[in-house]
């Protein structure tokens, strides 16, 4: 049995790594491919004998090839001056294609979750990403049934990869199509406005514009957040890590979306976070907590002009505006605690109110430029020190990410769940939350020194879409 094991171990790492220098060397063959005007390429290389384990169901995808192999075949450089370019080199598929012979975990009940968890908590303070070749790793776990993509954020943000890697997935009920890419936009109906209102919405976009600006250029310099038992600060990102992760669906997060006027599912996310930690923080904190008292956190946002994930080929074109790469702005996201809130949608109804605010100014956008100005005028290491002091300087990472909407396959296998995590960062939370197939899983990234308690912070978060779902249904 155990040789039977081992041998089909080395043919499924044998299969991914025909795959791979099949794509690879397919890619680098086709020299008329440029931005604006991808080829098409078939991918037909086996993956292994089954009819379904292969590429031949991805013929038709476009992809620029020159795109492509810049951004995965590229390492990163620095040259006499100090500055950072990519140079192409080869690719070695045997130093990308990680295989995990032996269950993870030093329990042998570890159920699959708790293993990966487990896993992924170890891979967030370990050795980096090797510089040495290209930034991007592929983990099979054969034994807990799960794939690991490690990917350096240097090659894009969460909208491009994911928009990406659904150019090699197909729908489960419907092998032939693709998942639908279903924008996230707000349902809200355009209404007819008077001059007077238009005049109104440009006062309130530039004064929140200027003071949400000037609060995150103070972020970055002294700014911070009052003490709490989940917030970090520096070097925090180096301590133990434990995920855990909190389950919601889609249906229970529509039912509250449609309790409050013109609310969306981020509306939501924002109130489950508000009144998850307040039930967190009464549970561990003292009496003296004080109310209203702020906890500030870092939200990522799209910054390109349609919303939710994005067809491969706009994302490739050069004159697709914000197309590929890391799009995206910061927005500082306040949350407040509250004790003994009688009605649970009073946390939505205040992340709602918030939110708008955050949408009519031009925070994230600004934030972006802001970083990009940093950069080209002091290096760098003094725009990575601004980011830095931002994280250190409030409590909490949450971000969103879009998935299919449909059961997906990858070269014919079913695909169970998807979910994403980060590096560990100078915060003591870090949440990410990734929709599929009408659930939504948020990964939840702990310092366990500071919150040892993770799987009833998990719980919080639970209980409070349940209570709000519960409220919701009342009305």
């Amino acid at each position: 049995e155990q040789q039977y094991l081992r041998t089909g171990l080395e043919q499924v790492q044998q299969d991914v790594r025909s795959g791979f220098e099949y794509l690879f060397a397919g890619l680098k063959q086709v020299h008329q491919g440029y931005f604006g005007s991808p080829p098409m390429y078939p991918y037909e290389a086996p993956l292994g004998d089954q009819p379904g384990s292969s590429f031949q169901h991805h013929r038709g995808r476009e992809i620029s090839s020159r795109s492509f192999l810049m951004i995965f075949s590229s390492i990163l450089v620095t040259d006499t001056k100090g500055h950072e370019y990519w140079q192409k080199t080869d690719i070695d598929i045997d130093r990308h294609v990680i295989l995990i012979t032996d269950p993870i975990g030093e329990h042998e009940h570890n159920s699959d979750e708790t293993a990966i968890n487990e896993y992924l908590a170890n891979l967030a303070v370990s050795s980096p990403l090797s510089f040495d070749k290209p930034l991007w790793e592929i983990h099979l776990i054969p034994a807990h049934k799960c794939v690991v993509l490690r990917i350096h954020h240097a090659l894009g943000d969460g909208i491009s990869l994911m928009s990406l890697m659904l150019t090699l997935a197909r729908r489960l009920d419907d092998p032939c199509c693709t998942p639908t890419i279903e924008p996230l936009g707000s349902t809200r109906r355009k209404q007819r406005v008077s001059n007077l209102e238009v005049v109104v919405k440009v006062v309130k976009m530039i004064l929140f514009s200027l003071i949400y600006v000037f609060e995150f250029i103070m972020r970055g310099l002294w700014m911070k957040d009052g003490k709490t038992v989940v917030r970090g600060g520096e070097g925090v990102e180096m301590w133990p890590r434990k995920i855990v992760t909190a389950k919601f669906t889609l249906e229970d997060m529509k039912t509250v979306k449609n309790s409050v006027t013109d609310a969306t599912i981020n509306d939501v996310l924002f109130g489950i976070i508000s009144l998850g930690l307040s039930k967190y923080l009464g549970n561990r904190s003292s009496d003296s907590l004080q109310e209203g008292l702020q906890i500030t956190g870092v939200a990522m946002v799209n910054l390109r002009p349609s919303p939710g994930l994005q067809d491969i080929k706009e994302l490739m074109k050069k004159n697709a505006g914000l197309g590929w790469g890391n799009k995206i702005g910061i927005i500082l996201l306040p949350v407040y605690y509250h004790r003994n809130v009688s009605d649970p949608l009073q946390y939505l109804k205040r992340a709602k109110t918030m939110v708008d605010r955050k949408k009519l100014s031009l925070e994230a956008f600004l934030s972006h430029q802001i970083g990009h100005f940093v950069m080209k005028f002091f290096g760098a290491k003094v725009a990575s020190m601004l980011n830095y002091r931002v994280v250190c300087n409030t409590s909490f990472t949450i971000s969103n990410v879009v998935g299919p909407r449909e059961d997906i396959t990858i070269a014919g296998i079913p695909v169970t769940y998807m979910r994403t995590t980060s590096s560990s960062l100078s915060h003591a939370i870090t949440m990410h939350m990734l929709s599929y197939s009408g659930k939504a899983d948020m990964q939840i990234l702990v310092a366990k020194d500071l919150i040892p308690d993770s799987e009833f912070l998990a719980e919080c978060f639970e209980d409070a879409l349940l209570e709000m779902k519960q409220a919701s249904e009342r009305i």
